[in-house]
């Protein structure tokens, strides 16, 4: 079944707004999650999810037992894989379909990140927009703890990965990522349907928690007709 995620990508495109306008300020605390929930109308699971994108996007931190704090200081951020509430933002329907939660093996990641066992989750996820065409392949390779390792069968949490990922005491800190263009193969051509060949934007990025844990790579190819890189020099 398609997870439709446009209620608490609205709610984190509101608080994202907020928080970038400078209405909350640098280390302030948000509203905890019976406020949010009351102030948009919604369940306290949907309060989660919408700060597990903020938390994601770097606009906030959420500290156990204590609520979520404001990071976003004024200078330009780097918006990393948090499209959803992006799009939102502008009015873009989305929805994403789960393609395949499964436990796998990736060597070639493991031998690259230096991790002790070559086993992970994998999350494939393809994002469509509400009238059909899809626009992008999202890809999550996630360490196969021993919490994570019925994914398959119970799903995301909310379907979002950074709070499956909180859930499991994994709480994204640092990253590296990449970008380039590359043409479609034939299997993600036929996933997206598009010609074999044609030019997506693919971005790779790895994070770690505070204390260098491995806790997701992310590989993703985005149409770039619906999706652009801004930088900016905050020098």
């Amino acid at each position: 079944m398609p997870e439709v995620a446009l209620k608490h990508e609205r709610i984190a495109a509101v608080l994202a707004r907020e928080i970038r306008s400078g209405l909350v300020r640098r280390g302030a605390q948000l509203p905890g999650e019976v406020e949010l929930a009351k102030r948009f109308s919604v369940s306290r699971n949907t309060v989660r999810s919408a700060l597990a994108v903020l938390a994601e996007e770097g606009l906030i931190t959420t500290r156990t037992g204590k609520g979520s704090f404001v990071l976003f200081d004024g200078r330009p951020v780097d918006s990393g894989p948090g499209w959803s509430y992006a799009l939102a933002e502008q009015g873009v329907e989305t929805r994403m379909r789960t393609v395949r939660i499964e436990l796998d093996r990736d060597p070639e990641l493991a031998g690259r990140l230096g991790l002790e066992s070559p086993e992970v989750i994998v999350i494939e996820r393809l994002r469509q927009l509400a009238d059909g065409p899809a626009i992008s392949i999202e890809r999550s390779r996630l360490p196969a703890l021993e919490s994570l390792r019925d994914l398959p069968e119970r799903g995301l949490e909310n379907g979002s990965i950074t709070a499956t990922l909180h859930r499991a005491g994994l709480h994204l800190d640092h990253c590296e990522q990449r970008l380039r263009g590359r043409p479609l193969d034939a299997a993600e051509a036929e996933l997206l349907g598009r010609p074999e060949g044609t030019w997506f934007l693919h971005t790779e990025r790895t994070s770690w928690t505070a204390d260098d844990r491995f806790a997701e790579y992310a590989d993703c190819l985005l149409d770039p007709e619906h999706f652009e890189l801004n930088l900016t020099d905050a020098g």
